[in-house]
C-alpha cells in the first residue's frame, strides 16, 4: 500500500492496531485467565489440574468478568469455578440457564447467553452440557461458584451458567453441602477483612461415570477452599480455632452414598436423606493430597499457600 500522505497512513495504521486489540480482548474468555486473573490469589492460577482438553474460561456476563473456570471438554463439567466471596445480599435469583457460545464457535460473542426456547445449535450440544443432560437424571444441577456468595445481582446471574454446574446428588447439593456452604458463608463475613478467595471444584471416579449416554461426567466428591490473607481471630474462643481454619479452610463432600469412606467417612447417626453425603473439613495441605492421589500430579490451589 503506498500513502502519499503520512498522517492519514498513521491514522490507518492506527485504526488496524485498534481494531486488532479489540477483537484479542473479545476473544479473551475462552482460553485463557488473563482478562480474569483478579479472581485468583496472588492472580496465578491452581496448578497441577487440567490437560489438553480443558479450556479456561473467564465467565462474562452483561458485559462484565464475574469468576473463572477451567472446563473439561471431555467430560462437559468444569473441574473447578474460582471466584471472591462477598456477603450474601438478596435472593437466589430466577434467571434463564446460560451456556458459553466460545466453546461451540471461537469467534462468537464474549458473553454467556440464555438457552434458547426451541432447538440447540449442534455445535452447542457437543461442545458442552445442556439443559437436556440432567432432565430425569436423578442429579440436580450442582454449582461450584453458588450465588449465595455474592451479593451483586449480576455475580449472583452469572452463576447460573451450565459451565459452572456438575451432575450434584440431591443429597449432596440440598444437604451437608449446602450447609457447608452457608457455614463459609458465615466465617468468612464476620472474620475475613479484605478479599478472600474461593476454589470450588471435583474429584471425578478413578473410572468416568456418566449421565445420559456418556454425555456428562459424574464427579465422585466435590472439594472446596477459601483464601483469607487478612484473617481477624479477635473475641474467638480458643476452641473454634480448628473449625476456623485461620488463612485457610478447605472441605471435601461425598456425592455417592456407596463410596468407600478413606476420604470422607460417614456418619450412621445422619438422617436417611442425608446419610453418605458427608462433608469433611480439613487442612489445604490434605485436600491438595488427596487431589494429587485422585488426579496423579502435584496440585497447588493457592499461589506459596495463600501466605501473604
Amino acid at each position: 500500500m503506498q500513502c502519499l500522505n503520512s498522517a492519514p497512513c498513521s491514522l490507518l495504521a492506527l485504526s488496524v492496531v485498534v481494531a486488532l486489540a479489540s477483537l484479542w480482548i473479545c476473544r479473551a474468555e475462552v482460553g485463557g485467565f488473563t482478562a480474569c486473573s483478579q479472581f485468583f490469589y496472588n492472580k496465578i492460577p491452581p496448578t497441577g489440574l487440567g490437560s489438553d482438553g480443558t479450556a479456561q474460561i473467564c465467565q462474562r456476563y452483561w458485559n462484565r468478568y464475574h469468576f473463572a473456570s477451567l472446563y473439561d471438554r471431555r467430560r462437559r463439567t468444569p473441574l473447578y469455578s474460582a471466584y471472591i466471596f462477598s456477603p450474601e445480599g438478596g435472593t437466589r435469583p430466577k434467571i434463564n440457564w446460560m451456556y458459553e457460545p466460545q466453546l461451540a464457535y471461537s469467534k462468537a460473542g464474549p458473553d454467556m447467553m440464555p438457552f434458547p426456547r426451541g432447538p440447540i445449535d449442534q455445535n452447542v450440544v457437543e461442545s458442552q452440557a445442556v439443559i437436556l443432560d440432567y432432565t430425569n437424571s436423578s442429579y440436580t444441577r450442582g454449582h461450584l461458584n453458588p450465588s449465595l456468595h455474592h451479593s451483586d445481582v449480576g455475580d449472583k446471574n452469572a452463576t447460573f451458567t451450565l459451565t459452572n454446574i456438575v451432575p450434584q446428588k440431591e443429597g449432596s447439593n440440598d444437604g451437608p453441602w449446602a450447609d457447608f456452604e452457608g457455614q463459609t458463608s458465615n466465617l468468612l463475613t464476620k472474620h475475613c477483612e479484605k478479599e478472600a478467595y474461593i476454589v470450588t471444584g471435583v474429584i471425578p471416579y478413578e473410572t468416568d461415570r456418566w449421565i445420559k449416554h456418556d454425555r456428562v461426567a459424574i464427579p465422585e466428591y466435590l472439594w472446596s477452599a477459601y483464601c483469607c490473607p487478612s484473617y481477624k481471630v479477635e473475641n474467638v474462643p480458643i476452641t473454634n480455632l480448628t473449625l476456623l481454619g485461620l488463612s485457610t479452610l478447605a472441605a471435601i463432600g461425598r456425592n455417592d452414598p456407596n463410596s468407600t469412606e478413606e476420604i470422607v467417612p460417614i456418619d450412621k447417626k445422619k438422617g436417611k436423606r442425608w446419610r453418605g453425603y458427608d462433608v469433611r473439613q480439613m487442612s489445604l495441605k490434605t485436600l491438595e493430597m488427596y487431589l494429587k492421589q485422585r488426579y496423579g500430579s502435584a496440585i497447588s490451589i493457592f499461589d506459596n499457600g495463600c501466605s501473604p
